[in-house]
């Protein structure tokens, strides 16, 4: 159910800080006519830090209806907090999401066991599957791969977004977890090889400007075709190294606004990207060949 090319897509706001439920709207056609394969909403990328649990329900809302079935919606409901993220996640499932994306719990710095026991408290409380996100680059909280094969026996814990760019991390995560686990990779730069050693896509930050694309790459990937697939990653390595010059979602923020689909306002603490950055990240987009107006 969940494979290919998975944006984590940026949240439109207007210049007052709102949500632009208008252009949230035409960015969900756009993915869904450029073939990506299903859609994070409220993802790190997403601003999920900023964004409160009205407007995350409101996104999800509205994008289940946009969507009507036709690919998965997959909501960020994770928080530095058990208590919090079970209520977050219960909202998310009742706001319409397919599925949970849950981020282990930042700034806290459990234990293993600590972290086995907050990702299956959240798993208890739902109905729908659980995606584990394990992005320690940026939570300073490392899910190993014996936690997470320990809570792969949880029947709605389907599978894990593996940001670590280790490959061998990767591989260690499918040793240890039960058959049909699934394997997404968070790291744009690695997913192609990420995925010829196991992994069945990838929630990406370039998918947000190259949906095509990486929707292509990851379908060569998932037929065995791995040197097509790095045929075309090759195309997005620009993408892949640009859009990370600020901090993530900066960058690609300002890359969606470019290209006509989004205004480019950011909530504090994030800053739009700066006027030095703006023709790196023009000059990577026409590189992969992304159309601009």
């Amino acid at each position: 159910m969940f494979k290919g090319s998975i944006p984590a897509l940026v949240t439109p706001m207007r210049q007052d800080g709102a949500i632009d439920f208008e252009s949230w709207d035409r960015l969900i056609d756009f993915h869904l006519e450029a073939g990506s394969d299903a859609v994070v909403v409220g993802g790190t990328t997403g601003e999920s830090p900023a964004l409160e649990r009205a407007e995350l329900e409101q996104l999800i809302a509205r994008a289940r209806d946009r969507i009507a079935g036709r690919v998965p919606l997959i909501a960020g409901s994770g928080t530095a907090g058990t208590a919090k993220s079970v209520a977050l996640s219960r909202a998310a499932e009742a706001a319409g999401a397919d599925a949970l994306l849950v981020v282990t719990p930042y700034y806290n710095r459990p234990t293993q066991e600590g972290l086995f026991r907050h990702f299956t408290a959240i798993a208890d409380a739902v109905s729908i599957p659980i995606i584990l996100y394990n992005v320690p680059g940026r939570t300073a909280c490392d899910l190993l791969p014996e936690a997470v094969g320990r809570l792969s026996q949880h029947p709605r814990i389907a599978g894990i977004k593996e940001a670590t760019g280790s490959i061998e991390r990767g591989q260690e995560v499918l040793r240890l977890s039960r058959p049909g686990f699934l394997l997404l990779g968070g790291d744009d730069p690695t997913a192609a090889r990420l995925m010829r050693a196991g992994a069945r896509g990838v929630i990406s930050v370039t998918a947000n400007v190259a949906p095509r694309a990486m929707h292509e790459m990851c379908a060569a990937a998932l037929r065995g075709e791995h040197d097509e697939a790095a045929r075309i990653d090759a195309t997005l390595a620009p993408l892949h190294e640009k859009l990370f010059v600020e901090p993530n979602p900066v960058p690609v923020k300002w890359a969606v606004h470019r290209m006509g689909l989004v205004g480019q306002a950011i909530r504090l603490p994030l800053l739009p990207l700066s006027e030095g950055n703006r023709p790196v990240v023009e000059a990577a987009m026409r590189a992969a060949g992304v159309e601009l107006p």
